[in-house]
């Protein structure tokens, strides 16, 4: 961490003069205000003193400030942009978290014994609570810091808030949430494009070294083609002054030899980003299963695959001196960008999976994303889930995000079409119409296959078959699941800790439920995108194949 702090307040009850403390610790990745900013922040000027903790950014913090009175602006002694949730909660209590426009999970506290703790409402940002045998409520970042104080312990749920008058309530609800209620809306491509630019750009706000995640696919590139297009001018100053850092770096690691590294060599020449290549080996990857558990927690074979190049690669990015990254996960579960969505049976049956898909993100990408590069004090930023481009992008009728290879329909068209403007082009169009490639198959197709034959040389026949004795909650179903299931188990013993990573059959990054929406997936159970063997461009080719296509 850049600093550390701690605060311990003083309570008060009012009813029984009781005197108990609140303590907040934080660990804090200087990315805004660094000249200030310290936490825990804390007002003393209000009617009871308020402490607060933060971990997240607060893209409208200038817009949240100026709408308080004027004496309440006179009270902020920092630069941070979440500063302004320490002077809303008088203002406006529970209800300032609808008022955010950001990524946070934040524990806010009074010496009069209210409180509030929140989380984005996506879930970019981790936030864990439990309960101490004593009673007392524990929140964390990490879901390590409570295996050893709490009895119990789970993942707070996003999009809602927990406070001492309210308990734990859900303020996130916008229409698209409710996956039944199929929208109507019609495909506006200029105003699908603004959403996702300006959702870069507020994303920008940074007073460090920054850069961009680059697989060289449709949404990293993107995202890397918008922050170019700004990046001359401070998004802090509204693009009035010259920009701190306006040289791109640009950021990819894979096998050697892998798509990605080739596809982001492509985009980087054409965007003119200073591109940084970075390669591993599968001996490498394999070392670091370890740690990387140990980061992400969790036992997930789809997350564990894709975590651990992003978590090689932040090691560098670091290195270098940068703090803060743009990536482009989201983009995939909104804009049905998976390719078992080629197989979605209808328009209503697809914007129900997408919406299952948001549910679940906070355990799957925003995870990834987020531990990975938190592990080496790198930040990473989502603009696909900005909450104004969600509501746009959710608002369309999803025969827009229908796709059938069949047919010669791509994934995410409408995006891509939205993206297209070939009198000032963001991207070439070989990488406009490139076809979706999951992370963890770009880096190297060889990557998954070694790690289902590492996991197979450490798991006996006799051992997997006992799986569903040795873990009884969500037993594994493969091999290299009962492989990442005893690292898990070693670091994270706790029942609770198990109970906070989903299970189920997937295909190709689904749900359980899409798994019938092809009968070839029912004995298929595989996150690769390759196992959608009719869509994907690699499939699942014949050893002697497979063989001869990693080596080139």
């Amino acid at each position: 961490p850049d600093w550390s702090g701690i605060h311990v307040q003083a309570v008060t009850h009012p009813e029984t003069h009781k005197v108990t403390h609140n303590i907040l610790a934080h660990e804090r990745l200087a990315i805004v205000g660094l000249g200030s900013g310290a936490q825990p922040l804390v007002n003393t000027r209000a009617a009871a003193d308020t402490a607060l903790a933060v971990n997240g950014e607060i893209y409208n913090h200038e817009a949240l400030r100026l709408s308080l009175p004027e004496e309440v602006q006179a009270q902020f002694t920092t630069d941070s942009d979440c500063e302004p949730i320490l002077h809303l909660y008088p203002v406006f209590g529970d209800e300032l978290v609808k008022r955010l426009d950001g990524i946070f999970s934040f524990v806010l506290t009074r010496t009069d014994g209210s409180f509030l703790a929140a989380r984005d409402p996506i879930g970019v940002v981790p936030l864990y609570y439990g309960r101490g045998m004593d009673g007392s409520l524990w929140f964390a970042s990490e879901m390590k810091a409570l295996t050893e104080v709490c009895v119990t312990f789970e993942e707070f749920p996003p999009g809602h808030y927990y406070s001492s008058t309210a308990g734990l309530q859900r303020y996130f609800e916008p229409v698209w949430w409710d996956g039944e209620k199929v929208p109507t809306g019609e495909l506006d491509l200029v105003t699908l494009r603004t959403a996702l630019e300006d959702a870069v750009v507020k994303r920008m706000m940074c007073d460090v070294p920054f850069g961009v995640l680059l697989s060289g696919g449709l949404d990293s590139s993107l995202v890397a083609s918008i922050v170019c297009r700004h990046s001359a001018k401070r998004v802090e100053s509204h693009e009035t002054t010259k920009a701190w850092w306006p040289t791109i770096h640009s950021f990819s690691i894979g096998l050697k030899g892998s798509p990605d590294l080739a596809n982001a060599q492509d985009v980087a020449n054409f965007l003119g980003t200073i591109h940084h290549e970075f390669t591993f080996t599968i001996d490498e990857g394999i070392d670091a299963l370890e740690d990387v558990i140990w980061h992400l927690e969790t036992y997930d074979v789809t997350t564990i695959r894709a975590s651990t190049p992003m978590y090689l690669l932040s090691r560098r990015i670091k290195a270098m001196g940068v703090k803060m990254v743009l990536s482009g996960e989201g983009a995939d579960e909104i804009m049905a960008g998976y390719l078992y969505f080629h197989k979605a049976p209808s328009p209503a049956e697809l914007h129900k999976e997408t919406v299952a898909k948001m549910h679940a993100l906070s355990k799957y990408d925003c995870l990834r994303a987020n531990k990975t590069t938190a592990a080496w004090g790198v930040e990473a930023r989502v603009p696909f889930l900005d909450q104004k481009f969600m509501n746009v992008a959710f608002a369309m009728d999803p025969k827009h995000k229908m796709c059938d290879a069949s047919k010669g329909t791509i994934e995410k068209l409408a995006l891509r079409k939205a993206f297209d403007t070939p009198e000032k082009p963001y991207l070439p169009q070989s990488v406009l119409y490139r076809v979706k490639e999951a992370f963890s198959d770009g880096v190297g197709y060889s990557w998954i296959d070694s790690l289902k034959e590492h996991a197979a040389a450490q798991v006996s026949d006799e051992m997997f078959a006992a799986a569903g004795h040795r873990f009884p909650h969500n037993p594994p179903q493969s091999k290299e699941a009962y492989f990442y299931r005893v690292i898990f188990e070693k670091h994270f013993p706790h029942q609770c800790a198990a109970q906070q990573v989903p299970g189920g059959p997937s295909v190709a990054c689904s749900t359980a439920a899409a798994v019938h929406w092809d009968p070839a997936w029912e004995n298929n159970y595989d996150p690769s995108g390759r196992a959608v063997t009719d869509v994907h461009q690699a499939g699942f080719q014949k050893p002697a194949a497979a063989a001869a296509s990693s080596t080139q």
